[in-house]
């Protein structure tokens, strides 16, 4: 017989219901049975759990719906040494996601049925945390031939994307959203005009001209947003802006919503931390794309996030070996990893009281949800049972031997952070507890 897991006491927060509140939840099987003040009394007796009754109960501990995370590079197949599917999940599951949307930049690319429908079957003998593809918007990714749509949202795609790269032509663009919208597939743009970016290795400022680095403008990505939505109303399609980065992309994404066109966008927490003052020392860890801005876009995306102009923090968890990190910037492999320390890297605002706990959690949990069409993980009785447990008290230091994914390249290597998860829940069963391996 499956365990009864138990959640005594916890701080409960779930904006999707207004809850933020002190609530015993008890799951059996695959289902929240019950969810309110002493809700586990009469199971607990008089203190004394029976065998299968598993009892988490930490003192000023939080209970949240399972995060969701609407990009990720898992690396499976095709760079397994960098990642794969098992240690992906293993590692979403540490960070206390239950849900996690993978980028069709695989090799080969999931630009077919085949290639998605193997996403979801080895996933789903891992187990634990789901994974959900993202198929291509083009076949290869190369920007001109559309890909087979039905046959991708048949196979499992729950949308579509280039991820690293634009689709620039407009008129493919154009037929993307059409075809998408046919079957209710958001279109998931990497905004940039690659012309504008050629060779560039950081943001285009002070900085850049400091070290002698070729920029990469703002406008590169703004241009691409500002006709994507002008593309987006015409023909009346659903469409996401991926790790937003400028003031730019602000402004026009805050025009669109007012407009009721039907965007929506996510932001990363390297962006809504780092500067590209973190470039200075050369630091591969902290070349990402789009590269990290400067005070005034990291300002403006902050405020985007805390009104809803930004929808969603994604991680855009980008796993690479030291091959592709410990070399010149020039020669480096963009990107960082990010489900371990989405969390708490987030919760770290929250303390300070640059967002709103409530307004963090949601662009965690029901907005990314909403955005590719998952049912919206939720605290309330008769739901799944998809939780993550964090003590936002405990400080953990960031360790190569304590992270589960195969990469460790992170500018937060070493640091110490504030937020531990302590066990994620997956449709009922225990997928990440760190009792079963020390933190």
């Amino acid at each position: 017989m499956q365990d009864v897991l138990v959640f005594r006491r916890v701080r409960a927060v779930d904006p999707a219901r207004g809850l933020d509140a002190e609530i015993d939840v008890v799951v059996e099987g695959k289902l929240i049975t019950r969810a309110g003040p002493r809700a586990a009394d009469d199971l607990l007796g008089v203190g004394v759990a029976p065998d299968r009754v598993r009892v988490f109960e930490v003192p000023g501990a939080l209970l949240l719906p399972g995060l969701v995370d609407l990009h990720a590079h898992l690396r499976e197949p095709g760079q397994e040494y960098k990642e794969d599917i098992a240690s992906g999940l293993a590692a979403a599951a540490a960070g206390g996601f239950t849900d996690v949307c993978a980028m069709p930049n695989t090799s080969p690319v999931n630009d077919t049925r085949a290639v998605t429908e193997l996403l979801v079957h080895k996933a789903r003998a891992v187990g634990g945390t789901r994974l959900h593809p993202i198929a291509a918007i083009t076949v290869g990714q190369r920007g001109d031939t559309l890909t087979e749509m039905a046959d991708l949202k048949e196979g499992g795609a729950v949308a579509l994307s280039d991820d690293g790269r634009c689709v620039t032509r407009s008129d493919v663009m154009r037929r993307a959203l059409e075809y998408a919208s046919t079957f209710d597939l958001p279109i998931i743009q990497h905004a940039e005009d690659h012309a504008l970016t050629a060779g560039a290795e950081m943001h285009e400022g002070a900085v850049a001209t400091r070290l002698g680095l070729r920029g990469w403008p703002r406008v590169a990505e703004d241009v691409i947003v500002a006709r994507d939505v002008l593309l987006a109303e015409y023909v009346r399609a659903k469409y996401h802006v991926a790790h937003v980065s400028t003031m730019g992309s602000v402004r026009i994404l805050r025009e669109a919503k007012s407009r009721g066109i039907s965007v929506t966008a996510e932001v990363t927490p390297h962006h809504l931390l780092l500067t590209d003052q973190k470039l200075i020392g050369y630091d591969t860890a902290c070349k990402v794309n789009p590269p990290l801005r400067e005070t005034e876009d990291l300002v403006a995306l902050r405020e985007a996030l805390a009104d809803g102009t930004i929808d969603c923090i994604a991680t855009d968890h980008a796993p690479h070996s030291p091959l592709e990190k410990d070399c010149e910037l020039s020669e480096a492999s963009p990107g960082m990893i990010g489900l371990e320390l989405c969390l708490p890297l987030m919760l770290g605002l929250v303390e300070k009281g640059t967002l709103p706990m409530a307004r963090v959690i949601d662009a965690l949990t029901r907005a990314p949800a909403r955005v590719v069409g998952l049912g919206a993980p939720t605290i309330a009785e008769g739901a799944p049972a998809n939780l993550v447990l964090v003590d936002p008290n405990r400080a953990w230091k960031v360790e190569a031997e304590r992270l589960r994914t195969k990469s460790k390249n992170t500018p937060f290597m070493g640091q110490t952070m504030k937020g531990m998860v302590l066990a994620t829940i997956a449709g009922g069963a225990i997928a990440f507890d760190v009792e079963a391996k020390g933190r």
